[in-house]
């Protein structure tokens, strides 16, 4: 990790603890009503940071700005300045431009790069007095589902640190489980928020694609990328949200219970090839948000759903990507082409690249095959997936990854169930979403027995997102708080 380290005041660790469990919505409003400093909180954060290097979960922390900025924010507070997120620090995921401060995209060629111009959520963070903390670790290009990194170092998982963390949003995912940041920001094209949260235990939210701008933020598809954020609360999510979006539109209903909320649960399509662990954790979710008062009703998508999902998803994700790419590299100025990249890429992301990227590759489809996709197999998905919620039901559950964390030893092959499959079915369950467009949220329901967290995503009808946020903060009552990673039992 490149940083630049500062002395600050020695803090007590029980009141060190204490801050950096503070989320989003709770720091800034200590800090607002002078119950605490944001110095103080994020010299706090910036030790944790320190104590927690070997998670590998950020790239580049400059502590003299971070202090620096903390403390305008103090003198601001204290000459009545009033925005919500005032000196607080969060992560942004480094595939995000932020000014001032290197980003890597999680490649080498672009190890020195400094911009000159934030991203557009991150420029509205700023705007509501956030503060960067750092550039979290991702994987190359945002390509890859398990926080591995040829030249950043593979992310650990802060509940098992020889478990994956999910990515490509893996930094992200970390940092906020082991309370090094309250929240992080971090992209979602296949699942790459929605993963990390369900594996690291923490929040994710995916917005309704185009919901969040994504200028200055690096792609992967523009048909499928959406801007988000992981938090250890769906208060917090909603929070950042209202920010970037500006969106005050149907504030939270108050309400606490369930009574009268109606589940669609799909098994033949989202728990055909389930880890036993995950499958026992759900149907006990089901249980507990019906004794809350919520109807669960079992539904079928259709024999073809899955095939449909997969196959339009994943096709977007590789056939966009090197059009998406080279035009942004070129709009935003970066100092590196894509034949650049590609020619530095870890040789199993080369070989994928080389194959479905490429246009020489034998995998990459004709214009004909996407203009069909675009034209016909995703309005059929959204059109699966929209009757849904025109049939009464408030969303659709299932379990975020059909398995805990792997072992980074076998991150690229590992069994489940006693099926071997590979780290793309880490994503099984977060495609179908992608590819409609839908907006979905993570939120963790228990541990496995050997302490790996387990999510449950909540998916809403297309622009419902408010909406959606406020349901989950409801569900989000019915589960237990996970324990931090170093509080918890074995």
């Amino acid at each position: 990790m490149q940083d630049k380290e500062v002395s600050v005041g020695a803090v007590p660790a029980s009141e060190e603890n204490d801050l950096a469990e503070l989320g989003i919505a709770a720091a800034a409003a200590a800090i607002r009503d002078g119950d605490i400093t944001s110095e103080s909180y994020s010299a706090a954060l910036l030790r944790r940071a320190r104590e927690n290097s070997d998670l590998n979960s950020f790239i580049t922390i400059d502590e003299s700005a971070v202090l620096t900025a903390a403390r305008d924010a103090d003198k601001a507070r204290a000459a009545g300045f009033r925005v919500p997120l005032l000196g607080v620090p969060i992560g942004v995921k480094d595939s995000y431009a932020t000014r001032g401060l290197r980003t890597t995209l999680g490649v080498e060629a672009l190890r020195s790069f400094v911009p000159t111009e934030d991203s557009q959520v991150v420029g509205s963070i700023k705007d509501a007095g956030g503060i960067v903390l750092g550039k979290v670790n991702l994987v190359e290009m945002s390509f890859g589902l398990t926080g591995s990194n040829s030249f950043y170092g593979q992310v650990k998982n802060p509940y098992g640190h020889e478990h994956v963390p999910g990515g490509s949003s893996s930094g992200s995912g970390a940092s906020v489980a082991a309370r090094i940041v309250p929240a992080a920001l971090g992209g979602d094209t296949v699942g790459s928020i929605r993963v990390p949260a369900s594996l690291c235990g923490v929040v994710g939210f995916k917005p309704t694609t185009g919901r969040w701008p994504r200028g200055g933020v690096a792609p992967i598809s523009h048909t499928l990328d959406t801007t988000g954020v992981l938090a250890r609360s769906v208060e917090d999510c909603a929070l950042i949200d209202q920010v970037v979006t500006k969106d005050a539109a149907a504030p939270r209903s108050g309400r606490s219970d369930l009574q009268g909320a109606r589940f669609a649960h799909a098994p033949r399509q989202y728990m055909e090839l389930i880890d036993p662990e995950t499958e026992a954790h759900f149907e006990n979710a089901l249980l507990r948000l019906q004794d809350a008062g919520a109807e669960v009703v079992e539904i079928d998508l259709g024999e073809d759903f899955s095939p449909l999902a997969d196959r339009l998803t994943w096709n977007l994700f590789f056939r966009e990507a090197r059009e998406s790419v080279t035009e942004f590299l070129r709009q935003h100025n970066f100092p590196v082409s894509f034949e650049e990249i590609y020619n530095e890429l870890k040789p199993e992301l080369k070989e994928v690249w080389s194959h479905l990227v490429q246009p020489s590759g034998q995998g990459y489809i004709s214009q004909k095959t996407y203009e069909a996709i675009l034209s016909v197999d995703r309005p059929e998905l959204q059109r699966r997936l929209g009757r849904v919620f025109t049939h009464g039901f408030d969303a659709l559950i299932f379990p975020t990854t059909p398995t805990p964390a792997p072992l980074i030893e076998h991150r690229s092959r590992f069994k489940v169930a006693g099926e071997e499959v590979s780290d793309l079915f880490l994503a099984k369950n977060t495609v179908p979403t992608s590819g409609a467009g839908l907006p979905g949220i993570s939120i963790p329901i228990g541990l496995t027995g050997h302490g790996l967290p387990i999510g449950i995503e909540i998916d809403g009808a297309h622009g419902s997102d408010r909406k959606l946020l406020d349901l989950a903060r409801r569900v989000e009552t019915v589960f237990d708080a996970l324990p931090a990673p170093e509080e918890r039992t074995v």
